[in-house]
């Protein structure tokens, strides 16, 4: 059974009397007639930011900081409130929050520059390139009295919330493991590989279903399309409390967009599809079997099959849900559920993942010399055979 966990809340944590006072202390702008939100980087994920700030309730005004003009003025078209800027400079004075959508490797640069100003800031994940960045935007943060949130987005999706709420319940008893598979053809980044682009996700749903942080990490990682970019990788996470071992499949080079989670319990499972129809499915299936003693003839296995359930998921916007609940950070003293000290967490595992993946395998002993493989030209394709047997194979 997966007792309740006190760090990680599934809703927001206003902050102690103590915290509120110190954040009024530091050099935070105060917020007055809503909250002027700068978008900086005008993209794939910071047009989808001004599009559900536009329509959240307790923002006054939203910026575009985008070098590209005409990028910037294509999407000013569609929302004509909003307000154009060449540089976040230009703009600081003009806002009381700042919402980074640009490449990773500028993040922490954008972020200390907003934070120094007393802006509250919104990173994309990953929040930095390093624990080190990570952890100088922690203290920022804390020295301005500023809101520092981290965009992991599926901590707010409504069925990854159902999920956790099943888990902590102790629907699923005891669980096995957690798969999760983040696979699709591209997209190929310049600045980060599949790793840093895509675990981040997975390592934020491991870690708040759980509870917990995992203690020990195990990668395995190759570069197939480009010499320098790892596109595939393997990772084994593994949890101490509750003790549970977590693996994700990610893929920049896969012919289907695949996003899934399963977990596996004792009592039961369940398969969260970001992508079906059904996002989130229950499964009445298990197996029963004998910890000490593997199935026999005299004790086999004994399956369970149940019935499905696919419970009701509310069809809110993740992103909505994040971005409002930065609103609610800043007019309400709010402490943000993916914040700083979350982020530097997720930071710190990557790092692990990576020091990981650097590790060589262990070479096999007494390995014999590799057999020639040979492919019959009458049956091409068919099957590969070692040359020798080929050769008796004819005679």
């Amino acid at each position: 059974m997966v007792a309740k966990k006190t760090g990680a809340q599934v809703m927001p944590q206003r902050l102690t009397t103590n915290a509120v006072a110190s954040r009024r202390r530091g050099s935070a702008v105060p917020v007055q007639n809503g909250v002027r939100v700068a978008v900086v980087g005008c993209g794939y994920w910071g047009s989808k930011h001004v599009r559900v700030l536009s329509a959240a309730p307790g923002v006054a005004g939203i910026t575009l900081v985008e070098a590209n003009r005409a990028l910037a003025l294509s999407l000013q078209s569609s929302f004509r409130a909003v307000t154009v800027c060449d540089s976040l400079e230009a703009a600081l004075p003009h806002v009381d929050a700042v919402v980074i959508a640009t490449p990773p490797r500028s993040h922490a640069e954008l972020a200390l520059t907003a934070l120094r100003a007393g802006k509250h800031v919104l990173v994309e994940k990953p929040l930095a390139t390093s624990s080190a960045e990570a952890a100088l935007l922690l203290q920022e943060a804390r020295r301005t009295g500023t809101v520092l949130m981290v965009g992991h987005t599926f901590q707010f999706n409504p069925a990854v919330r159902e999920l956790r709420r099943r888990l902590l319940a102790g629907d699923f008893g005891t669980i096995h493991y957690i798969h999760s598979a983040r696979l699709n053809l591209g997209l190929y980044r310049p600045d980060v590989n599949v790793v840093w682009d895509l675990a981040p996700h997975d390592i934020s749903i491991l870690n708040f279903l759980l509870g917990s942080a995992p203690r020990t990490v195990d990668a395995w990682s190759a570069s197939f399309a480009f010499g320098g970019v790892e596109d595939v990788a393997y990772i084994r996470l593994e949890y101490d409390n509750p003790k549970v071992v977590g693996y994700a499949h990610l893929s920049w080079l896969d012919p289907r967009k695949t996003r899934t989670v399963t977990v596996v319990g004792s009592k039961k499972m369940a398969v969260y599809d970001d992508l079906a129809e059904e996002p989130l499915r229950i499964f009445d299936r298990g197996v029963q079997g004998c910890e000490d003693a593997a199935p026999s003839h005299e004790r086999p296995a004994i399956y369970r099959y149940g019935d499905i359930v696919a419970p009701h998921i509310r069809p809110d916007e993740p992103l909505a849900l994040q971005d409002r609940h930065f609103v609610d950070c800043i007019l309400q003293g709010i402490e943000p559920e993916t914040g700083g000290e979350h982020a530097l967490g997720i930071i710190s595992t990557l790092e692990a993942i990576d020091r990981s993946i650097g590790r060589r395998g262990v070479e096999l002993p007494g390995l014999q010399p590799r057999v020639a493989l040979h492919t019959e030209p009458s049956l091409p394709g068919v099957a590969l055979v070692p040359t020798s047997i080929a050769a008796e194979i004819r005679q």
